[in-house]
């Protein structure tokens, strides 16, 4: 069969798909703990249970896990394009070649979108964390923690465009909750201001984005100037809501279940697609899981009209 190699058909296709893919910005690495998977799913029984040091005394105190836990079950994913052989003979421009770059790039970003996703339901039932309530909740409690609030409400005269001040005021309000935060013993989550992402939607970002890096706002010094960094993510529908995320801690807001690895199938001239049908396959697959990890390193903002 001839074909015009359009290098689509060579071996560095592969390589070609995953330098765009290892280039491709993305976000998940910071926003959530990887954790190898090595079955089909994973319990969770250690989150939130932790033992705080004690003075030797008569000796060791032994903690074993906690009681709360879940399961979290492995998915699969894929992306198939199709291409018909005559296409391929016929791409002059290399506009092909520009469809596997944006598949690249799609696969790459699948994981921040699946965040996205997460942040989005949140507050949604069903959408829990291991203490078993959702993940954006008012009435979190865990064993000697106390009822704690992580989806926070603030006032802004347009909550879909709040201004810069309105911006930094409720910036302050997250990060002194999150702060605030305990675990199971009673014992601070998080115990410095550091590692902090605000995770908005697009329409908020260069607020945001002043927010955080002026030195003077309305002619006073800002004093959370570079107290977190900004990151957009466009799948935010909601343009009133955003995220406070520490993503520093060992165990961070997600975890990211790591079963296997993406990968990178081309079938071409020399398959039964393509003899049978002249139909040329290239897809990727993969299977993992986002699902929530900390609720303490995380903080749902919502901007409500001042009443």
């Amino acid at each position: 069969m001839a074909v015009i190699n359009t290098g689509l058909l060579t071996k560095g296709l592969r390589s070609e798909f995953f330098n765009r893919f290892e280039a491709t910005m993305t976000y998940y690495r910071d926003l959530a703990t990887r954790i190898q998977s090595s079955s089909d799913s994973e319990t969770y029984k250690w989150l939130g249970s932790l033992p705080q040091m004690r003075e030797w005394g008569t000796g060791r105190v032994a903690k074993g896990l906690g009681t709360e836990s879940y399961s979290v079950e492995n998915l699969k994913y894929e992306a198939t394009l199709e291409v018909d052989r005559d296409e391929i003979a016929d791409d002059k421009t290399g506009q092909i070649r520009i469809r596997i770059a944006e598949l690249a790039e799609r696969a790459a970003t699948h994981r921040d979108y699946l965040i996205s996703q997460l942040l989005i339901n949140g507050e949604t039932d069903g959408f829990n964390s291991y203490d078993g309530v959702s993940f954006f909740n008012d009435a979190h409690v865990s064993g000697a923690s106390g009822q704690q609030d992580n989806k926070l409400t603030s006032d802004a005269t347009g909550p879909d465009d709040p201004t810069i001040e309105e911006f930094k005021m409720a910036l302050k309000v997250a990060i002194s909750a999150l702060m605030n935060f305990k675990d199971d013993q009673g014992e601070p989550m998080s115990i410095s201001a550091t590692g902090l992402a605000c995770v908005v939607p697009a329409t908020m970002y260069l607020t945001a984005l002043e927010a955080v890096n002026a030195t003077m706002i309305n002619s006073t010094s800002n004093v959370i100037a570079g107290a977190a960094r900004i990151i957009a993510f466009p799948w935010l529908s909601d343009q009133s809501k955003w995220y406070l995320i520490k993503t520093d801690g060992v165990v961070r807001p997600f975890i990211f279940q790591d079963r296997e690895p993406v990968e990178f199938s081309a079938l071409t001239e020399d398959s039964d697609e393509g003899f049978r049908r002249e139909k040329f396959l290239y897809g990727v697959r993969a299977r993992y899981r986002i699902a929530y990890g900390y609720w303490q390193h995380a903080i749902r903002m919502d901007f409500t009209s001042p009443t």
